[in-house]
């Protein structure tokens, strides 16, 4: 599954293998957990990162030895962005390290920083991309040009006004988006009784 970037089916089935890993003549228990922490980064919701990889103790025994890797999972769900960014550095050189993870690395670069951007739009209508460059540790010009690309590609739900220099988020509503579907479908429903009544009628 990591072959073939599909990070969220991976991320389940080795956390659900955590407890019982012991092909060591594959790769080391060490390894096994990075695979863990970097697919449960991509995939998984912070609730679900918290519960089964944060406060695992299997991932606790063995993590406390990969400061990089303990930085990069307590950072994003911590919101401590430019920390995270700078653990994603020397996370993705060991990806590139790595037998089965150097053809991801860059891969995994791009969506870790999707994960943080859109986590950090999540808490703000507006925010100026002086602001959030500096939440980022990065440049202003780099985030522009990330963010341009990034909703430019539909991977990124925010608008990019360059006169104002902000960044304003497009947040779905949930609720707004059940509202218009109830909506769409009723009109149909409507359309189809009266075209019924019509054949009744004739």
């Amino acid at each position: 599954l990591l072959s073939i970037r599909d990070f969220k089916k991976a991320a389940s089935l080795l956390l659900d293998s955590i407890s019982t890993f012991t092909a060591t003549e594959i790769y080391s228990y060490s390894q096994f957990v990075m695979y863990t922490v970097v697919c449960a980064t991509v995939a998984l919701d912070r609730k679900t990162i918290r519960d089964k990889v944060i406060n695992a103790p299997e991932i606790l025994a063995v993590i406390r030895d990969e400061p990089a890797l303990e930085k990069l999972m307590n950072s994003l769900y911590n919101c401590k962005y430019k920390d995270l960014f700078t653990a994603l550095v020397d996370v993705v050189d060991d990806l590139h390290l790595d037998r089965y993870t150097a053809a991801h690395a860059r891969y995994f670069l791009r969506q870790t920083r999707i994960v943080a951007y859109t986590q950090f739009l999540e808490s703000y209508h507006t925010v100026s991309m002086e602001n959030m460059a500096q939440t980022f540790g990065i440049g202003v010009a780099f985030l522009d040009r990330e963010l341009s690309d990034l909703v430019a590609s539909g991977r990124l739900s925010c608008k990019v006004d360059k006169v104002k220099g902000v960044v304003c988020s497009n947040r779905p509503d949930s609720k707004n988006m059940l509202y218009q579907t109830t909506i769409k479908q009723g009109d149909l429903l409507l359309n189809r009784i009266q075209k019924l009544s019509r054949v009744i009628t004739i």
